[in-house]
């Protein structure tokens, strides 16, 4: 029993291995042998040969798509032409498919669609016939843009982006509030314009964005009304602009007015005003030699100076 293990072992390791061939044979390639040759079916003639001359072209072509050349019944070409060679048609003619093309805007397809969105629309108020009142009973103007490519793409990154842009007047802040928004916006307010601009782009849809401008809208108008403890310390050289009510300077002119003798008392109250306006236009504007001589002015009349 055992001898014959061992012949039988001494017979295998006498043996060559066996090779393994990759070749494709016919005889091992057995996959290619269940393959059947492929059979082009033959392509069904153009549709445009079966249109009638009073086809129905918005059904045909509802919506923005790239070129077909089997749909639309018109000679098209585009490309350069060799002198002397014709023109190139339109079929596989990749120039056509690359521009955008507006066949889905033709007059009867708008006169449709203007048709079926007619009855959600509602006239013009008549009452808004001017510009300020429009301004005054739609303050916010919202801004956005759509993009055309000479590609297939319909989509721009860019057209979401919306800009908010409001009248910071139409919000009927107190010095407070403005003082406290202007510092909360920083340079997004014009004051050549009075005009307040937010721009969202943050959200990858234009509705999201939108939305978005509103909430921030909402949000710096609400902060900016509210009055925290600490804003009671604020004091004068912590303003944006200098404010002649309840200044310094207006506290130190009623108390030197009150020791003033009875007879140079209570000047006129356009003295006055002018005084404060010099103050106001010295520290909010700058120094000059205009502004010095102003200001001189209005002391001398002030107190009554001659010289």
């Amino acid at each position: 029993m055992l001898s014959n293990k061992t012949t039988e072992v001494q017979n295998v390791d006498d043996d060559e291995f066996r090779s393994l061939d990759f070749r494709a044979t016919k005889k091992n390639n057995f996959r290619g042998n269940r393959r059947k040759p492929f059979k082009k079916s033959p392509l069904p003639p153009p549709r445009t040969n079966k249109m009638p001359v009073d086809q129905d072209w918005p059904s045909v072509w509802p919506v923005a798509r790239v070129f077909h050349p089997a749909s639309v019944p018109l000679p098209l070409h585009q490309g350069w032409v060799v002198p002397g060679a014709s023109p190139p048609g339109k079929f596989a003619n990749a120039e056509l498919m690359k521009i955008p093309n507006f066949l889905h805007l033709t007059p009867p397809a708008i006169q449709r669609q203007c048709a079926a969105l007619k009855k959600f629309c509602t006239e013009w108020p008549k009452e808004l016939n001017s510009d300020e009142k429009i301004e005054k009973h739609f303050p916010i103007q919202i801004i956005s843009s759509d993009y055309l490519h000479s590609s297939p793409t319909i989509r721009d990154a860019k057209a979401r982006i919306v800009t908010l842009q409001v009248k910071l007047s139409s919000l009927n802040l107190d010095s407070h509030a403005k003082d406290k928004l202007l510092r909360l916006v920083k340079e997004r307010y014009n004051p050549a314009t009075d005009t307040l601009t937010i721009v969202s782009e943050r959200c990858p849809l234009r509705k999201q964005n939108y939305d978005y401008a509103m909430y921030l809208l909402n949000v710096l108008v609400s902060e900016s009304r509210k009055n925290e403890p600490w804003e009671n310390e604020k004091s004068e050289p912590d303003m944006e602009k200098y404010v002649w009510e309840g200044s310094q300077s207006q506290l130190s002119l009623q108390n030197l007015l009150e020791r003033l003798p009875e007879k140079d008392k209570a000047p006129q109250p356009e003295v006055l005003e002018q005084y404060a306006q010099a103050v106001t236009r010295f520290h909010n504007e700058g120094e000059d030699v205009e502004k010095v001589n102003e200001y001189k002015e209005s002391v001398k009349k002030l107190f009554g100076l001659k010289a």
